[in-house]
């Protein structure tokens, strides 16, 4: 039986690793953010770039997708540095790379790293293979989601502290889980100090998606069912808005694919545009 602690990373993990060092490779100048570190971290074959999925025109938007996010993101965590805000949670971290991408500012920050216990072992390991090691300010939180521990409890037993506010990240994680849950974890979030701020992502029913993506997404989603992992939630943004104010969050805002094609993409030469299907949640304590 293969050891549960040498695990490697999630398929969409990689995916999203290998997209933003795409962005890099072939998208044209200004880059939303520079990042090969994941592409090192994974060391694909050699013919990676040739795979389905990262074909450079048919998967473009959602590449760009994920590079804005990353970026957005990043933007927040900045902002809240300047607030005087000094803990950043990055739940189904997968392969991010903030902490060896921007050591200044992580150097500032503690960053909690919340993922399962194989891909996240496996993570350290090849971070250390390389090089990079583990800074002092990088907390790595295993939970084990299908035996039912309790992220916000082994959160806080890394050393999270409750009491100081915090940016809180949670990128291509919703539409795997049930509504359910999904209001439980916004209702964990929503108690911690005023001050924080979450960012999460969610997925659009497919009738608010453009109507030229929605063949792609259903394939997306077919894919999904076949390998497993079935998108479980999709939101209208009234409704995520709505149960984020009934999970306990004083302030909420919707910022759609085209408002961050406004702050990142305008007048861009190669044309590239984000995925209409996928939003952000901002929301505050």
């Amino acid at each position: 039986m293969q050891d549960k602690k040498a695990i490697g990373p999630e398929s969409s993990a990689v995916r999203v690793a290998l997209w933003r060092a795409m962005h890099v490779q072939i998208d044209s100048p200004p880059h939303l953010l520079e990042d090969e570190i994941g592409l090192k971290l994974t060391a694909p074959d050699e013919g990676w770039r040739q795979r389905p999925d990262m074909h450079p025109t048919g998967t473009a938007t959602y590449r760009a997708s994920i590079v804005a996010r990353a970026r957005f993101i990043e933007d927040l965590v900045l902002e809240g540095c300047d607030r005087g805000v000094h803990q950043y949670v990055i739940l189904g971290a997968g392969l991010d790379t903030f902490a060896q991408r921007r050591p200044s500012i992580a150097s500032k920050l503690r960053i909690f790293e919340v993922d399962q216990p194989g891909p996240q072992a496996w993570k350290k390991q090849r971070l250390t293979d390389l090089g990079f090691g583990i800074p002092d300010g990088l907390h790595f939180v295993p939970v084990d989601f299908e035996a039912g521990e309790s992220w916000w409890n082994l959160l806080e037993k890394s050393g999270f502290d409750k009491s100081q506010p915090a940016v809180v990240a949670s990128t291509g994680v919703t539409m795997y889980l049930t509504q359910e849950a999904i209001f439980a974890m916004l209702r964990q979030i929503a108690s911690l100090a005023p001050g924080s701020t979450l960012a999460m992502t969610f997925i659009l029913p497919l009738e608010l998606i453009d109507p030229e993506e929605r063949p792609q997404h259903e394939a997306v989603y077919k894919a999904a069912r076949a390998a497993g992992t079935p998108f479980l939630s999709f939101f209208s943004p009234p409704d995520m808005l709505d149960l984020a104010r009934k999970a306990g969050f004083s302030q909420v805002q919707y910022v759609s694919a085209e408002d961050l094609a406004r702050k990142y993409f305008t007048g861009r030469s190669d044309g590239l545009k984000l995925s209409s299907g996928e939003a952000f949640l901002i929301a505050s304590t």
